[in-house]
């Protein structure tokens, strides 16, 4: 089940909410112009799954996206609790950044917790199979895939480049909860 849990900046031991149903998650997110959206991920992939195989399972819905919304690269991004650099992925992701482009991930498996720094507003969104969620340009955030990771996420692209993160130096991710906790 997907889960937004609202903090401000400077409390986060508390959240001001937690909202538990789709369409009140979305709502609140397109309020800050983060989109969420359920989809359809019925293709059976595994954590640790190839991205040839997660992109040939998805392809229609992948190319549904990039000419919906002109996005010019896709990868996969597959981690397993044997994944042998998890920590330092997880240990990049946890530092807060933002990018030039959208960030958009389709979740096909497992789950990931987006945290999302907007003004003095904290958004941590549990993101689980189906979730569609797009980050747009210059947000600030963070993404914690949990100590013993297990997620299969499709990611799209503007940037020819692919994930390019500038990172903000700050240490505020370190002050709210973790996807463990």
């Amino acid at each position: 089940m997907s889960v937004l849990s609202v903090y401000h900046e400077s409390r986060p031991e508390q959240p001001l909410k937690v909202l538990t149903h789709l369409e009140d998650i979305a709502a609140t997110l397109a309020e800050v112009g983060v989109q969420l959206e359920r989809w359809d991920a019925s293709a059976p992939v595994a954590a640790g799954a190839s991205q040839e195989d997660v992109i040939a399972a998805y392809r229609p819905q992948i190319d549904r996206l990039m000419a919906e919304r002109g996005y010019v690269t896709v990868d996969v991004i597959s981690v397993s609790r044997d994944h042998p650099q998890k920590d330092e992925l997880r240990a990049k992701f946890l530092d807060e950044h933002r990018h030039a482009e959208d960030e958009v991930r389709f979740f096909v498996a497992g789950r990931g917790l987006f945290t999302l720094h907007i003004e003095d507003m904290v958004y941590a969104v549990l993101c689980e199979k189906n979730d569609l969620i797009s980050v747009p340009a210059g947000t600030r955030h963070w993404f914690d895939m949990g100590e013993q990771p297990s997620f299969v996420a499709i990611r799209l692209f503007n940037n020819p480049d692919g994930w390019t993160a500038q990172f903000t130096g700050e240490r505020i991710a370190d002050q709210f909860p973790r996807l463990d906790d």
